[in-house]
């Protein structure tokens, strides 16, 4: 059974002050990025809607209402420390979403299709190093 520090995703000892911090400003930047991201899904500015008629989706205010919340609805899991690992996964399959219709297009590797999987290495960076479990399950040290 986790003791209480690591079911609400504190980092032991062992892992320190310090790693705990750089999970939480690693979190912080994914959250903020994906928070006004889908934010600007809801709101629906011009910029928005070409956007998304760039990547070849069709520009309907429903669909564009429902991926905000999705992605909101993500977040907020993610920043969570009890349901963290959850929004990580559903953040990895919206961000993978992302990566396919920019690859599709054929748009630029570095810059456009690979976005999505910088921001998902933030997303599981930061659980990484803010929560012990997934440092246990993912040992990239001995």
């Amino acid at each position: 059974m986790y003791s209480d520090a690591a079911a609400s995703g504190v980092a032991t000892r062992r892992g320190g002050s310090a790693s705990l911090w750089v999970g939480r400003v690693l979190s912080g930047l994914a959250i903020a990025f994906m928070a006004l991201d889908g934010v600007m899904k809801l709101v629906q500015p011009q910029v928005v809607i070409d956007s998304t008629r760039q990547i070849g989706w069709p520009v309907d205010p429903m669909n564009l209402t429902a991926l905000g919340l999705i992605l909101l609805a993500s977040t907020a899991l993610y920043a969570l420390p009890r349901t963290a690992v959850l929004g990580a996964i559903l953040l990895t399959g919206y961000l993978g979403g992302a990566v396919a219709s920019h690859a599709r297009l054929g748009d630029p590797l570095l810059t456009h299709d690979l976005f999505g999987v910088y921001l998902g290495f933030l997303v599981w960076g930061g659980l990484w190093f803010r929560d012990s479990r997934v440092r246990a399950l993912l040992p990239f040290s001995r």
